[in-house]
């Protein structure tokens, strides 16, 4: 249980809050890549910041502050130059640093004048990785964004992203994360109910229902962040859910996986009641597999409520976001009964809290980096690491696919694995 003051500390995210102060000291992404392909200006509110992002025509990409510095108008209706922004309006242009470099009006009456010079609105760093864009909108000097190898990797990797806007504050979708005892409940005996209800089987529901019921539960913290680990089913300490368990990055990262297909979830906060919620999955084919270079990763918007309105329930995402809005825009911490199963939480919520307060002495909080040695490619180890068609089944595997799904398929069935295996089956 918290006091308000102590809920807001974690859950507020806006210019000159604590958490707000904390999440600018780290990279976030804003969107993916290829929504720039098809519409080349987004509007974006990002840490309680209303922005727009655009490409311009040499392929520069920006983050500047939403509302044109001259009449308000919005600068997610610009027209992209060469090397800029421009306003619909009155034609005054912006570059990715927020710094005026046209008014033609002005300029027209004034040739000599230097009125531009003196106009300048927010403009935040920005670079691509991995089919998403990241944003960093702290003070400088500005660290790298972290090389991931899930993000990173290219030889013999595939990825795709899963997008989602969730109507509630980011704390609860992260708790989420910490959270391991909700598999068999959420995942497993509400999948299960929903599924029948809904006239239809969810096999993998049953089985967490029925078999899979956590144990024991620990929690470590580490250099990234906290890492889970768990006894349950039939498992024991010597099995890898326990011995090297799955990472929270810190602050808002949750990595998972196994079987050669691993993934992040972001929850990037938008304000203080909405969440950008991304998971981009990467798929690892053995070696000795040819797999074509991504020119883009493809991304799905994922819808969060059914035709008749209510949420979402048909696979573990959506039980996710479910769970997560039926909390409320940000959850009432001070009327929560904790317990055991909520271990994980607390040590997430006592992290956050002495984090804010180190930003707040001056210095630099857990995670960030700045060491281009140790930025090369950064892998975090985690259970069931291995790469597709040496750790899994074919049909297992092609139940993730979507846009890739096709691909997927093609180059599992090159892999020796699934071959002797389906030639023995």
């Amino acid at each position: 249980m918290l006091t308000q003051e102590q809920n807001d500390r974690i859950t507020r995210v806006g210019p000159g809050t604590p958490m707000g102060e904390l999440m600018r000291r780290y990279w976030h992404p804003v969107a993916a890549a290829g929504e720039l392909d098809e519409r080349p200006t987004k509007a974006v509110r990002v840490l309680g910041e209303d922005l727009v992002l655009y490409k311009d025509k040499s392929g520069t990409i920006g983050l500047i502050e939403r509302f044109c510095p001259h009449r308000r108008v919005d600068l997610s209706y610009g027209i992209p130059e060469e090397h800029g922004l421009r306003c619909m309006y009155h034609g005054w242009m912006m570059d990715e640093t927020g710094q005026c470099i046209e008014q033609p009006f002005e300029e027209t009456v004034h040739p000599d004048g230097r009125f531009k010079e003196k106009v300048k609105v927010a403009g935040y760093p920005v670079q691509e990785l991995g089919g998403l864009i990241f944003a960093y909108m702290g003070p400088a000097p500005v660290p790298l964004l972290p090389n991931y190898d899930i993000l990173a990797q290219r030889e013999g990797v595939l990825r795709e992203a899963f997008i989602a806007v969730v109507p509630c504050n980011w704390l609860q979708c992260m708790e989420n994360s910490v959270d391991p005892v909700h598999l068999e409940w959420l995942h497993g005996v509400y999948g299960a109910h929903r599924a029948k209800l809904e006239g239809r089987r969810d096999a993998v529901a049953e089985s967490l229902a029925m078999y899979d019921r956590h144990r024991e539960i620990g929690f470590d913290e580490f250099e990234r962040g906290i890492i889970k680990r768990r006894v349950y089913g039939n498992t024991t300490k010597e099995s890898p859910k326990w011995s090297v368990g799955h990472p929270l990055l810190f602050p808002n990262i949750l990595q998972q996986g196994g079987g050669g297909r691993y993934f992040f979830q972001y929850r990037t906060p938008i304000d203080d009641t909405h969440t950008w919620h991304v998971e981009i999955t990467s798929y690892w084919f053995p070696d000795d597999i040819e797999v074509p270079e991504q020119d883009s990763v493809p991304y799905t918007n994922i819808g969060l409520k059914t035709a008749d309105g209510y949420w979402r329930s048909d696979d573990t995402m959506a039980q996710d976001h479910a769970a997560w809005i039926l909390q409320g825009p940000i959850m009432d911490r001070s009327a929560e009964r904790l317990g055991e199963s909520d271990r994980g939480l607390i040590l997430y919520r006592k992290m956050l809290d002495e984090q804010a307060a180190v930003v707040e002495d001056g210095a630099e909080p857990l995670n960030v980096i700045r060491d281009p040695a140790e930025n090369v490619m950064i892998h975090v180890p985690q259970e069931g690491w291995g790469r597709l068609g040496r750790t899994s089944d074919i049909d297992e595997v092609a139940r993730y696919g979507s846009a890739l799904k096709p691909l997927i398929i093609d180059l599992l069935t090159q892999t020796s694995y699934v071959q002797q295996h389906h030639a023995t089956a």
